[in-house]
């Protein structure tokens, strides 16, 4: 998916990945029991922050990377009809591996 966000700072845009519908046991879950997804997979990183000399701080994260972040963390976009999330680098919890 090419996407035209590039975020500042240190913040990172992520596609959600989303739980499956149905249960092992085969229940089909309506959207609002569904759990609000905490994995995703990274788009667009920003160019990260700076020191206090000025110089930039790397990020610990790349396009690419598929990760875990808070549950509530971050700010909600729509980009062509797809939901997207801002989140600042410190909302990330983990990279998967």
């Amino acid at each position: 998916m090419a996407i035209n966000l590039k975020p500042l700072g240190s913040r990172v845009v992520v596609e959600p990945i989303e739980s499956e519908d149905v249960t092992p046991g085969g229940i089909v879950l309506p959207e609002t029991a569904k759990e609000k997804p905490q994995k995703g997979k990274v788009l667009s990183v920003g160019p990260g922050d700076r020191d206090d000399k000025g110089n930039r701080i790397s990020m610990d994260v790349k396009v690419g990377d598929v990760v875990l972040f808070a549950k509530y963390a971050g700010t909600e976009i729509k980009v062509d009809g797809k939901k997207l999330l801002i989140l600042r680098e410190s909302d990330l919890l983990a990279i998967v591996e």
